[in-house]
């Protein structure tokens, strides 16, 4: 079996990204090609949405999103029930 596991980390080069890309890079193995995808390009953020991601840091293996990084990212209607838009 010579074929690699592809695994996408969808950064913006924030600290909690760079801590996730140090992560997969340490559990990686030789079956593994690690690629960091840059979300400051129009490109990589467009098929960021495709692919269901909210939120960075995010892991994509073999085309699709990580469990753990399913989570629903930022949503309009929660943030309004937490107050936002609303005088304190």
């Amino acid at each position: 079996m010579n074929e690699k596991r592809k695994v996408e980390i969808f950064s913006a080069d924030c600290a909690a990204c760079k801590d996730t890309v140090a992560l997969v890079r340490e559990l990686a193995c030789s079956s593994c090609e690690v690629i960091v995808q840059d979300m400051n390009q129009a490109d990589v953020a467009r098929r960021a949405r495709e692919l269901g991601i909210r939120s960075v840091p995010a892991v994509v293996i073999d085309g699709k999103l990580a469990s753990c990084c399913a989570a629903q990212g930022v949503d309009r209607a929660a943030l309004q029930e937490a107050g936002v838009g609303q005088a304190a």
